[in-house]
C-alpha cells in the first residue's frame, strides 16, 4: 500500500471532512476544507481526469438502499443461502434489483517542496457520482454463478438516473520522493521515471519552475507474478489537452523543424517540453528526434546544449514511460 504523507489522526479528519464537503466548480469548498486542516500546505489544482467507473452497490426497484457494495452484498445474500446460487436466484429473481455504478473524476492538487522535480506533495481526490447501471438479474437470462452476476457479458441496461449527490472521496496523499526512490528498474538500468526527473534537472525546464507545475504523477498499485505490491508511476502532463493536435511535420530539417520544436515549447509554456513529450504521453512522433538528431549530424545548432546532450543521450539509448 502506497504510505501516506500525514500521520493517522490528520488522514482522518481529513478523510471525514473531504467527504462532507459538497463538489463545487474550481474545488472553491475543497480548498478551503484543505487550507483549514492543512494550514501550511497550499496547495493548488493541478489536473483533473474523467472517463472511469466502478461497481458501486445494489437497491431496490423504488430507489430503497440494501447496500453500498455489491460484493458485499452478494457474499451475505449467499452465505445466508448456504452457498446456493439456485437459491439465491429463486429469492431475488423477480424482485426488480439494480447495480449501481460509481462515475468518478480524479482530481490532482499539488504542493512544491523544493527545487528538486522529485520535490512535491501529491493529492489526489475523486469526485464520484453514483448512478443506477443494470437490472442484478436478467430475468430472461439469469446468470450462471456469482462471478457473471458480478460481471455479466451482456447486462440489462437501466436509464442511468442518479443515485445521491456527487461527493468528494480522498484517495491519497503522497511524498513523490519516496515514489521515485521506490520504482523498480533491471541491474545495471535507472528507473525511467528516475531518469524522466534527471532530464527534466539537466534541461533548461528544470530552471524555469517546478516540475509539477507541468506534470503530475499517476499512480496505480498492482501485484507482480510473486503476489509483491508494485507501484507504477506515470508522468501525465498538464497540457496535454491543448498540446494533442500540435501539427507536427515528420519531414521538416534544419531551420523548420526548429521553428516547429520552439513552437511546441511555447504552446506548452516551458523550453524543452517537446523532449519530454517524446519520452511520456508519445506527443512529441519519435520521428522527429531522429530528425533532429541528424540535424546535429549535419552542423545544426538550433538546440541548446542541456537538450542537445539529452537528445543525444536519448538516440544512444532511447525510453519512454
Amino acid at each position: 500500500m502506497i504510505e501516506s504523507a500525514l500521520d493517522d489522526e490528520t488522514l482522518r479528519r481529513l478523510t471525514l471532512e473531504i467527504e462532507h464537503t459538497p463538489p463545487r466548480p474550481h474545488h472553491a469548498a475543497l480548498l478551503a476544507t484543505l487550507g483549514r486542516l492543512l494550514p501550511r500546505r497550499e496547495f493548488r489544482h493541478a489536473l483533473s481526469r474523467g472517463g472511469w467507473h466502478r461497481p458501486g452497490g445494489v437497491v431496490r426497484a423504488d430507489g430503497e438502499r440494501l447496500d453500498d457494495d455489491l460484493l458485499s452484498w452478494l457474499e451475505t445474500e449467499m452465505a445466508d443461502c448456504d452457498e446456493d446460487f439456485e437459491l439465491f436466484l429463486d429469492r431475488h429473481a423477480d424482485a426488480g434489483l439494480i447495480a449501481t455504478r460509481h462515475e468518478g473524476h480524479s482530481h490532482y492538487f499539488v504542493l512544491a517542496l523544493g527545487p528538486d522535480p522529485a520535490a512535491f506533495q501529491q493529492l489526489e481526490i475523486e469526485e464520484l457520482r453514483e448512478t443506477l447501471c443494470r437490472l442484478l438479474i436478467d430475468p430472461e437470462r439469469p446468470p450462471e454463478d456469482p462471478a457473471e452476476l458480478l460481471d455479466p457479458l451482456a447486462p440489462l441496461s437501466v436509464t442511468p438516473q442518479a443515485v445521491g449527490r456527487p461527493r468528494y472521496r480522498f484517495r491519497r496523499l503522497v511524498d513523490m520522493r519516496q515514489i521515485v526512490a521506490r520504482q523498480p528498474a533491471r541491474i545495471g538500468d535507472q528507473a525511467p521515471l528516475s531518469r524522466f526527473l534527471d532530464d527534466w534537472r539537466a534541461s533548461s525546464a528544470g530552471t524555469r519552475g517546478h516540475f509539477c507545475d507541468h506534470w503530475i504523477i499517476a499512480l496505480r498499485e498492482h501485484q507482480d507474478r510473486y503476489r509483491n505490491l508494485q507501484i507504477s508511476a506515470t508522468p501525465v502532463s498538464r497540457h496535454a489537452r491543448e498540446l494533442r493536435h500540435f501539427p507536427w511535420r515528420a519531414d521538416a530539417r534544419g531551420v523548420a523543424l526548429s521553428e516547429q520544436l520552439h513552437a511546441f515549447d511555447r504552446a506548452a509554456g516551458y523550453p524543452a517540453s517537446w523532449y519530454f513529450h517524446l519520452v511520456a504521453g508519445a506527443l512529441t512522433p519519435r520521428d522527429i528526434a531522429f530528425a533532429a538528431g541528424h540535424d546535429l549530424d549535419d552542423g545544426f545548432r538550433y538546440l541548446p546544449d542541456a537538450e542537445r546532450k539529452l537528445l543525444e543521450a536519448w538516440l544512444r539509448a532511447p525510453y519512454s514511460i
